[in-house]
């Protein structure tokens, strides 16, 4: 090899170093990327309503020690997926304690593991307040706020004889991003005919 070749494939092995490539599609959000941030149920409502980006915002409200709601997460993910680009705003609620480290370092953990890149808020409330002051008994519980903040559609498991399902969410999400009225479905609070 001549002199000068010699001295350009460490060159040229450098270059090709720092070109970065695309990660595998299986792999996870980058480090820091998914965040759990502590908030006000007022300044959670309020955050809901600044939002003019989307036509409507799903939030599920959801915990660490809920196995429900670990088992459905995946569906909140899924409809980020999907409809993010229609205009659905996806935000995950939870409900764990915000004093337990240990909690909060598992629910972060949770979180990177589904791959949940909307926002995820923590409500920074006393025990019980969350559940109150959305007027659940149990959770997952899933919100449905039009324009404005203002709540379409609730979904809870609170009446054991008229439970929902994420495919019933589902499908009116799709019914509202393609102009249609809510359907009627089980275990569905319609808010919008009430005054």
């Amino acid at each position: 090899m001549r002199p000068i070749a010699r001295l350009a494939w460490p060159a040229l092995l450098l270059v090709f170093a720092l070109v970065p490539t695309p990660a595998p599609a299986g792999d996870k959000p980058e480090a820091g990327t998914i965040k759990l941030e502590p908030v006000k149920f007022d300044e959670f409502l309020a955050r809901v309503a600044a939002n003019k980006t989307a036509k409507f915002t799903l939030v599920d409200a959801w915990a660490t020690w809920c196995v429900p709601c670990r088992e459905n997460f995946p569906h909140l993910v899924e409809m980020n997926t999907k409809y993010a680009k229609r205009g659905l705003a996806v935000i995950s609620l939870s409900f764990d304690d915000p004093t337990n480290d240990k909690v909060l370092k598992d629910a972060k953990q949770f979180l990177e593991e589904k791959k949940a890149v909307f926002p995820n808020y923590l409500l920074d409330e006393a025990d019980g307040v969350g559940f109150e002051k959305f007027d659940v008994n149990t959770i997952p519980a899933v919100f449905l706020y039009g324009p404005g903040g203002k709540l379409l559609r609730k979904y809870s498991l609170d009446d054991p004889n008229n439970q929902f399902t994420y495919d019933e969410v589902e499908k009116a999400v799709v019914a509202l991003l393609d102009g249609k009225p809510l359907p009627k479905e089980g275990g569905a609070d319609d808010k919008s005919s009430k005054k």
